[in-house]
C-alpha cells in the first residue's frame, strides 16, 4: 500500500484544527479540543451518533485550493470535524485505520453527496469535500487537538 503520508515527505501529517456543531446544518467552529467515544465520534457534535460517519476530516491542502476563489473560507466551512495536513485522506483505502493521541479512527467512507445547500458550492459552483473529504469511526477513545500528530497505522503482519 502506497503511504500517503510519504507522497508528502516534508510535513509531519498533523492536526490542524479541530471543529463541531451542535446542530445539523450548522457550520462547524473551531474548539480547543474534541472528546471522542467509542461507537458514538464526537461528543458534543450534532452528526455523533452509532453509524459510518462518526467523525469528519479534510485535509488543509483541499481548502486552501478551494481558498484561491473565496479567500475567506473559515475553518469548518465544510462540516469537517479535523482539518489535518501533510495527509492525502482521499486516496487512502476503506478500512485504513489513524493514530492520532490516543485515538484511533478507522476510514469508512470518502467523499459524499453534497448538501444542496452548501454555501459554498452555492458561491463558487464546486466544493470538495464531495471528493476530498474522508469520514471514520472511533475505535479507541480519547481528546484530539491541534496540532496533534496523525499516523497510519497497518495491521500487515
Amino acid at each position: 500500500m502506497t503511504n500517503a503520508i510519504e507522497k508528502n515527505e516534508s510535513k509531519q501529517a498533523k492536526v490542524v484544527a479541530v471543529c463541531i456543531s451542535e446542530k445539523k446544518g450548522t457550520i462547524k467552529h473551531p474548539v480547543p479540543e474534541i472528546q471522542l467515544k467509542k461507537q458514538h465520534g464526537i461528543v458534543g457534535d450534532a452528526h455523533a451518533g452509532d453509524w459510518h460517519r462518526q467523525v469528519s476530516m479534510l485535509g488543509t491542502e483541499s481548502v486552501e485550493r478551494m481558498r484561491k476563489v473565496l479567500p475567506d473560507i473559515p475553518v469548518g466551512a465544510f462540516a469537517e470535524n479535523i482539518l489535518t495536513e501533510g495527509i492525502e485522506l482521499y486516496s487512502l483505502p476503506i478500512g485504513t485505520k489513524f493514530r492520532i493521541g490516543e485515538v484511533l479512527l478507522e476510514l469508512t467512507q470518502i467523499g459524499k453527496e453534497c448538501h444542496a445547500a452548501c454555501a459554498i458550492r452555492q458561491q463558487v459552483g464546486d466544493c470538495v469535500m464531495p471528493r476530498e473529504g474522508v469520514f471514520t469511526i472511533v475505535l479507541e477513545e480519547g481528546i484530539v487537538r491541534g496540532g496533534d500528530s496523525i499516523e497510519i497505522i497497518n495491521d500487515e503482519k
